[in-house]
Protein backbone atom coordinates (compact mmCIF):
# COMPACT_ATOMS: atom_id res chain seq x y z
CA UNK A 1 0.00 0.00 0.00
CA UNK A 2 1.56 3.19 -1.04
CA UNK A 3 1.69 5.83 1.27
CA UNK A 4 -0.27 9.06 0.75
CA UNK A 5 1.11 12.39 1.87
CA UNK A 6 -0.84 15.64 2.32
CA UNK A 7 1.59 17.90 0.63
CA UNK A 8 -1.07 20.37 -1.19
CA UNK A 9 1.14 23.71 -1.11
CA UNK A 10 5.09 22.34 -1.48
CA UNK A 11 5.66 26.16 -2.50
CA UNK A 12 4.69 27.48 0.94
CA UNK A 13 7.15 25.00 2.91
CA UNK A 14 10.19 26.89 4.29
CA UNK A 15 13.98 26.39 2.94
CA UNK A 16 15.16 25.72 6.45
CA UNK A 17 19.10 24.52 7.03
CA UNK A 18 19.04 20.86 6.62
CA UNK A 19 20.49 20.94 9.89
CA UNK A 20 17.08 21.87 11.37
CA UNK A 21 15.98 18.46 10.72
CA UNK A 22 18.84 16.19 10.92
CA UNK A 23 18.88 15.74 14.32
CA UNK A 24 22.72 17.68 14.56
CA UNK A 25 22.01 20.50 16.95
CA UNK A 26 23.99 23.90 16.17
CA UNK A 27 26.96 24.57 18.53
CA UNK A 28 26.64 27.55 21.50
CA UNK A 29 27.90 30.34 19.55
CA UNK A 30 29.94 33.48 21.66
CA UNK A 31 26.65 35.20 20.26
CA UNK A 32 24.34 32.76 21.29
CA UNK A 33 26.00 32.96 24.58
CA UNK A 34 25.43 36.95 24.79
CA UNK A 35 21.92 36.80 23.91
CA UNK A 36 21.38 34.54 26.83
CA UNK A 37 20.14 37.17 29.18
CA UNK A 38 17.41 38.61 26.54
CA UNK A 39 16.71 34.67 26.25
CA UNK A 40 15.82 34.01 30.01
CA UNK A 41 13.02 36.15 30.20
CA UNK A 42 11.51 34.36 27.35
CA UNK A 43 12.05 31.42 29.41
CA UNK A 44 10.81 32.15 32.36
CA UNK A 45 7.54 32.84 30.33
CA UNK A 46 7.25 29.78 29.33
CA UNK A 47 7.82 28.58 33.06
CA UNK A 48 4.87 31.18 34.15
CA UNK A 49 2.67 29.53 31.57
CA UNK A 50 3.43 25.75 31.19
CA UNK A 51 0.52 24.92 34.05
CA UNK A 52 -1.62 25.71 31.17
CA UNK A 53 -0.90 23.05 28.87
CA UNK A 54 -0.68 20.20 31.26
CA UNK A 55 -3.43 18.22 32.96
CA UNK A 56 -4.51 18.60 36.24
CA UNK A 57 -2.75 18.64 39.60
CA UNK A 58 -5.04 15.46 40.30
CA UNK A 59 -4.61 13.95 37.30
CA UNK A 60 -1.76 11.67 38.36
CA UNK A 61 -3.80 10.50 41.25
CA UNK A 62 -6.53 9.05 38.90
CA UNK A 63 -4.20 6.48 37.42
CA UNK A 64 -3.03 5.67 40.40
CA UNK A 65 -6.41 4.80 42.14
CA UNK A 66 -7.25 3.24 39.05
CA UNK A 67 -9.73 5.76 38.10
CA UNK A 68 -7.93 5.72 34.94
CA UNK A 69 -6.16 2.98 33.00
CA UNK A 70 -2.67 3.82 33.18
CA UNK A 71 -2.47 0.29 31.47
CA UNK A 72 -4.42 1.62 28.60
CA UNK A 73 -2.21 4.99 28.59
CA UNK A 74 0.94 3.30 28.57
CA UNK A 75 -0.23 1.31 25.26
CA UNK A 76 -1.51 3.94 23.35
CA UNK A 77 1.65 6.23 24.29
CA UNK A 78 4.23 3.18 22.66
CA UNK A 79 1.56 2.71 19.53
CA UNK A 80 2.38 7.04 18.74
CA UNK A 81 5.92 6.00 19.51
CA UNK A 82 6.01 3.24 16.69
CA UNK A 83 4.13 5.49 14.64
CA UNK A 84 6.62 8.03 15.36
CA UNK A 85 9.55 6.14 14.52
CA UNK A 86 8.13 5.01 11.34
CA UNK A 87 7.37 7.92 9.22
CA UNK A 88 10.51 9.76 11.53
CA UNK A 89 8.02 12.58 12.51
CA UNK A 90 10.12 14.89 15.17
CA UNK A 91 10.41 14.20 18.84
CA UNK A 92 8.32 17.15 19.51
CA UNK A 93 5.13 15.76 17.55
CA UNK A 94 5.32 12.23 19.72
CA UNK A 95 5.35 14.76 22.51
CA UNK A 96 2.75 17.06 21.30
CA UNK A 97 0.33 13.67 20.58
CA UNK A 98 0.32 12.47 23.93
CA UNK A 99 -0.28 15.92 26.08
CA UNK A 100 -3.09 16.18 24.12
CA UNK A 101 -4.19 12.49 24.91
CA UNK A 102 -3.46 13.63 28.70
CA UNK A 103 -4.90 17.34 28.60
CA UNK A 104 -8.59 15.50 27.31
CA UNK A 105 -8.52 12.59 29.28
CA UNK A 106 -8.26 14.89 32.39
CA UNK A 107 -11.51 16.95 31.07
CA UNK A 108 -13.60 14.08 29.05
CA UNK A 109 -13.79 10.42 30.48
CA UNK A 110 -13.59 8.31 27.51
CA UNK A 111 -16.31 5.53 27.00
CA UNK A 112 -15.45 2.27 28.09
CA UNK A 113 -15.88 -0.09 25.26
CA UNK A 114 -12.97 -2.28 24.42
CA UNK A 115 -10.58 -0.15 23.90
CA UNK A 116 -11.71 1.50 20.75
CA UNK A 117 -11.84 4.89 22.38
CA UNK A 118 -8.45 5.42 23.36
CA UNK A 119 -7.01 3.75 19.84
CA UNK A 120 -9.47 6.35 17.87
CA UNK A 121 -8.15 9.78 20.59
CA UNK A 122 -4.46 8.59 19.79
CA UNK A 123 -4.81 8.31 16.39
CA UNK A 124 -6.94 12.11 16.51
CA UNK A 125 -3.75 13.36 18.66
CA UNK A 126 -1.10 11.95 16.91
CA UNK A 127 -2.98 13.49 13.18
CA UNK A 128 -3.06 16.83 15.00
CA UNK A 129 0.20 17.11 16.40
CA UNK A 130 1.70 16.06 12.64
CA UNK A 131 -0.57 18.66 10.96
CA UNK A 132 1.10 21.28 13.87
CA UNK A 133 4.53 19.93 13.38
CA UNK A 134 5.72 18.36 10.09
CA UNK A 135 6.01 19.41 6.62
CA UNK A 136 4.70 16.72 5.12
CA UNK A 137 1.66 14.44 6.86
CA UNK A 138 0.74 11.19 5.33
CA UNK A 139 -3.09 10.50 5.49
CA UNK A 140 -5.44 9.63 8.36
CA UNK A 141 -5.62 5.97 6.67
CA UNK A 142 -1.74 5.68 6.45
CA UNK A 143 -1.01 6.99 10.35
CA UNK A 144 -3.12 3.41 11.56
CA UNK A 145 -0.18 0.96 11.11
CA UNK A 146 0.13 -2.46 11.91
CA UNK A 147 -1.13 -3.09 15.82
CA UNK A 148 -3.75 -0.71 15.89
CA UNK A 149 -6.69 -3.04 16.71
CA UNK A 150 -8.76 -0.79 14.94
CA UNK A 151 -8.93 0.83 11.54
CA UNK A 152 -11.29 4.06 11.16
CA UNK A 153 -12.53 6.16 8.53
CA UNK A 154 -11.37 9.49 7.71
CA UNK A 155 -14.50 11.34 9.01
CA UNK A 156 -14.75 9.35 12.11
CA UNK A 157 -11.14 10.73 12.94
CA UNK A 158 -12.27 13.90 11.65
CA UNK A 159 -15.17 14.33 14.32
CA UNK A 160 -12.93 13.42 16.82
CA UNK A 161 -9.86 16.08 15.84
CA UNK A 162 -12.90 18.39 16.01
CA UNK A 163 -14.07 17.39 19.81
CA UNK A 164 -10.30 16.93 21.08
CA UNK A 165 -9.64 20.63 19.65
CA UNK A 166 -13.06 21.71 21.43
CA UNK A 167 -11.93 20.30 24.80
CA UNK A 168 -8.19 21.69 24.64
CA UNK A 169 -10.05 24.95 23.84
CA UNK A 170 -7.68 25.18 20.62
CA UNK A 171 -4.32 25.31 22.23
CA UNK A 172 -2.23 23.34 20.92
CA UNK A 173 0.61 25.50 20.40
CA UNK A 174 1.82 23.52 24.00
CA UNK A 175 4.95 24.73 26.41
CA UNK A 176 6.85 21.19 26.36
CA UNK A 177 10.47 19.93 27.82
CA UNK A 178 11.51 21.06 24.28
CA UNK A 179 11.04 24.13 24.77
CA UNK A 180 13.87 23.96 27.48
CA UNK A 181 16.40 21.61 26.48
CA UNK A 182 18.61 23.88 24.72
CA UNK A 183 18.54 26.58 26.77
CA UNK A 184 19.49 24.44 29.58
CA UNK A 185 22.08 22.91 27.67
CA UNK A 186 23.96 26.32 26.99
CA UNK A 187 23.73 26.74 30.88
CA UNK A 188 25.44 23.63 31.94
CA UNK A 189 27.60 23.34 28.84
CA UNK A 190 28.43 27.62 28.57
CA UNK A 191 31.73 26.39 25.58
CA UNK A 192 28.89 24.61 23.66
CA UNK A 193 31.52 21.65 23.23
CA UNK A 194 28.99 19.00 24.74
CA UNK A 195 25.67 21.02 23.75
CA UNK A 196 24.76 18.77 20.35
CA UNK A 197 24.75 15.51 22.60
CA UNK A 198 23.40 16.78 25.23
CA UNK A 199 20.48 17.76 23.96
CA UNK A 200 20.02 14.82 21.52
CA UNK A 201 20.48 12.63 24.73
CA UNK A 202 17.90 14.26 26.90
CA UNK A 203 15.76 14.08 24.08
CA UNK A 204 16.04 10.73 24.30
CA UNK A 205 15.98 10.34 27.40
CA UNK A 206 12.90 12.35 27.55
CA UNK A 207 11.08 10.22 24.70
CA UNK A 208 11.53 6.73 26.32
CA UNK A 209 10.10 7.89 30.08
CA UNK A 210 7.11 9.31 28.31
CA UNK A 211 4.82 5.93 28.87
CA UNK A 212 5.87 6.51 32.69
CA UNK A 213 2.59 7.42 34.40
CA UNK A 214 5.02 8.98 37.17
CA UNK A 215 6.59 11.86 34.80
CA UNK A 216 2.89 13.62 35.06
CA UNK A 217 3.73 14.90 37.94
CA UNK A 218 6.29 16.83 36.58
CA UNK A 219 5.68 20.13 34.65
CA UNK A 220 7.99 20.22 31.09
CA UNK A 221 10.42 23.00 32.52
CA UNK A 222 11.78 20.29 35.49
CA UNK A 223 11.23 17.23 32.63
CA UNK A 224 13.77 19.37 30.34
CA UNK A 225 16.34 20.24 33.28
CA UNK A 226 16.21 16.58 34.78
CA UNK A 227 17.09 15.08 31.33
CA UNK A 228 19.80 17.50 30.67
CA UNK A 229 20.95 16.54 34.11
CA UNK A 230 21.02 12.65 33.41
CA UNK A 231 23.09 13.68 29.82
CA UNK A 232 25.26 15.58 31.76
CA UNK A 233 26.26 12.40 33.56
CA UNK A 234 27.44 10.62 30.58
CA UNK A 235 30.06 12.87 30.19
CA UNK A 236 33.25 13.01 32.36
CA UNK A 237 34.00 17.04 32.24
CA UNK A 238 30.32 17.63 32.88
CA UNK A 239 29.44 14.72 35.40
CA UNK A 240 30.43 16.63 38.59
CA UNK A 241 27.98 19.19 38.14
CA UNK A 242 25.93 19.86 41.57
CA UNK A 243 22.07 19.00 40.45
CA UNK A 244 20.92 21.10 43.07
CA UNK A 245 22.30 24.07 41.05
CA UNK A 246 20.02 23.68 38.29
CA UNK A 247 17.88 26.10 40.06
CA UNK A 248 19.54 29.19 38.99
CA UNK A 249 19.70 28.31 35.45
CA UNK A 250 15.87 30.16 34.98
CA UNK A 251 14.10 32.10 37.73
CA UNK A 252 11.07 30.05 38.39
CA UNK A 253 12.20 26.68 38.34
CA UNK A 254 11.87 24.29 41.19
CA UNK A 255 14.68 22.85 43.01
CA UNK A 256 12.44 20.32 44.88
CA UNK A 257 10.83 18.82 42.06
CA UNK A 258 14.17 19.03 39.68
CA UNK A 259 15.64 16.78 42.04
CA UNK A 260 12.70 14.18 42.48
CA UNK A 261 12.40 13.98 38.90
CA UNK A 262 15.93 13.85 38.03
CA UNK A 263 15.92 10.88 40.88
CA UNK A 264 13.42 9.61 39.13
CA UNK A 265 15.13 9.41 35.29
CA UNK A 266 17.96 8.58 36.95
CA UNK A 267 16.78 5.37 38.38
CA UNK A 268 14.88 4.36 35.31
CA UNK A 269 17.92 5.33 32.89
CA UNK A 270 20.37 3.21 35.14
CA UNK A 271 17.83 0.51 34.56
CA UNK A 272 17.89 0.86 31.11
CA UNK A 273 15.91 -2.33 29.33
CA UNK A 274 13.98 -0.29 27.03
CA UNK A 275 13.27 -2.33 23.03
CA UNK A 276 14.12 -0.16 20.31
CA UNK A 277 11.10 0.80 18.38
CA UNK A 278 10.26 -1.55 15.22
CA UNK A 279 9.61 0.13 11.92
CA UNK A 280 5.98 -1.22 11.02
CA UNK A 281 4.21 -1.08 7.62
CA UNK A 282 1.20 0.59 6.86
CA UNK A 283 -1.52 -2.51 6.39
CA UNK A 284 -4.32 -2.71 4.29
CA UNK A 285 -7.65 -1.90 5.63
CA UNK A 286 -9.67 -4.74 6.54
CA UNK A 287 -13.58 -4.58 7.02
CA UNK A 288 -15.70 -6.88 9.05
CA UNK A 289 -19.37 -5.50 8.54
CA UNK A 290 -22.57 -5.96 9.95
CA UNK A 291 -24.06 -9.38 9.37
CA UNK A 292 -27.78 -7.21 8.75
CA UNK A 293 -25.60 -5.58 5.53
CA UNK A 294 -25.82 -7.39 2.37
CA UNK A 295 -23.29 -10.20 1.19
CA UNK A 296 -21.88 -7.50 -1.39
CA UNK A 297 -20.85 -5.32 1.99
CA UNK A 298 -19.44 -9.00 4.27
CA UNK A 299 -15.77 -8.92 5.46
CA UNK A 300 -12.95 -9.20 3.72
CA UNK A 301 -9.85 -11.21 4.54
CA UNK A 302 -6.68 -9.70 6.60
CA UNK A 303 -3.28 -9.79 5.13
CA UNK A 304 -2.24 -10.83 8.88
CA UNK A 305 -3.19 -14.22 9.61
CA UNK A 306 -2.71 -13.61 13.67
CA UNK A 307 -6.02 -11.35 13.76
CA UNK A 308 -8.60 -9.16 12.68
CA UNK A 309 -8.80 -5.51 12.74
CA UNK A 310 -12.17 -3.88 12.76
CA UNK A 311 -13.23 -0.65 11.12
CA UNK A 312 -14.80 1.51 12.89
CA UNK A 313 -17.41 4.13 10.32
CA UNK A 314 -19.71 5.41 12.86
CA UNK A 315 -18.89 6.83 16.27
CA UNK A 316 -21.60 8.26 17.61
CA UNK A 317 -19.76 9.10 20.87
CA UNK A 318 -17.53 11.21 19.04
CA UNK A 319 -20.63 13.07 18.90
CA UNK A 320 -22.88 12.44 21.52
CA UNK A 321 -21.43 10.40 23.69
CA UNK A 322 -23.50 7.27 23.30
CA UNK A 323 -20.91 5.08 21.94
CA UNK A 324 -20.22 3.13 18.17
CA UNK A 325 -22.53 1.65 16.09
Amino acid sequence: MSVTWSNGFPDLLCGEDSGVFSGESPECSSSDLDSLASTEESIAGFIEDETNFVPGFDYLTRFQTQSLDASAREQSVAWILKVQAYYNFQPLTAYLSVNYMDRFLYSRRLPQNKGWPWQLLSVACLSLAAKMEEPLVPSLLDLQLEGAKFIFETKTILRMELLVLSVLDWRLRSVTPFSFIDFFACKLDSTGTFMGFLMSRATEIILSNIQEASFLEYRPSSIAAAAILCAANEIPNLSLFNPEHAESWCDGLSKEKIMSCYRLMQELVLNDSRRKPTKLRPQLRVTIRSRMRSSSDSSTSSSSPTYKRRRLSNCLWVEDGKGCS
